[in-house]
């Protein structure tokens, strides 16, 4: 177990400190609950509901269903780690080296694409939610190990999916 101290010999890291007590089961178990959750909706309901969609809507499905199903599964993969810290079974630093691999910044076209309305509202919840979901994992993550990543608002801005998105509505609305 971590000892909850980072830099200053006399200075507590509160997050570091959360992370390895029980108050991180709950963060576990929604993070997980909801990247199971979401498997179900998108095999199940959201396969259905996709079929009934414009083709704008259901090229804005399809890539912000990519981008749902990466974001989960990039908070997934860093809430198992902390787990594995957790319990033992990696050492602070192996989980840092290990995380780097992780990107805690998936962006989502959210509600300024157009489209954006069309879109079953129980994926737009799962949207909405993993977004939060990713939000306070990375705050936590760069209250832990420190920030240096760029900032989510701008990640959003320059979205090469989106972009792409454009692209082919533009090339079918001429069509």
């Amino acid at each position: 177990m971590s000892n909850a101290v980072r830099g200053d010999e006399n200075t507590i890291n509160l997050a570091e400190r959360r992370l390895f007590s029980p108050s991180f089961k709950p963060l576990y178990d929604e993070g997980m609950g909801l990247v199971e959750k979401t498997a179900e909706y998108l095999d199940g309901p959201g396969r259905a509901e996709a079929k009934k969609l414009s083709r704008l809507a259901a090229t804005l499905y399809a890539a912000e269903s990519m981008r749902l199903t990466t974001r989960l599964m990039q908070v997934a993969s860093w809430l198992l780690l902390q787990r594995a810290a957790n319990s033992g079974e990696m050492t602070r630093e192996q989980v840092a080296a290990e995380k780097s691999k992780v990107r805690l910044d998936t962006a989502s076209a959210h509600d300024r694409a157009e489209g954006w309305s069309e879109l079953p509202e129980d994926f737009r919840a799962l949207v909405s939610h993993s977004l939060n979901l990713q939000g306070r994992v990375r705050r936590l993550d760069d209250e832990i190990y420190g920030s240096g990543a760029e900032p989510l608002a701008s990640v959003g801005r320059v979205n090469p999916v989106s972009d792409q998105i454009t692209l082919l509505n533009t090339a079918f609305a001429r069509g």
